[in-house]
């Protein structure tokens, strides 16, 4: 089980806070911002994109642990 969460610490770790501050020069919230880039790959390069995938992966599994 341990192994299973290796994968979010070192996807985080190496750019650890960039996507968030994309976000916030956009003016929007790191969900808002995720939406906005997936519906809109062309717009972005291909590491936003992936850094937008992430977060909204993440959330996912936010919500599942939660509820």
């Amino acid at each position: 089980m341990a192994e299973d969460k290796k994968w979010i610490q070192e996807a985080v770790s190496k750019h650890p806070g960039a996507f968030s501050k994309k976000a916030e020069e956009h003016g929007m919230s790191t969900s808002e911002f995720a939406k906005t880039v997936t519906s809109n790959p062309d717009e972005y390069d291909t590491r936003t994109v992936k850094q937008a995938n992430l977060a909204k992966t993440l959330t996912k599994l936010r919500k599942k642990k939660e509820g």
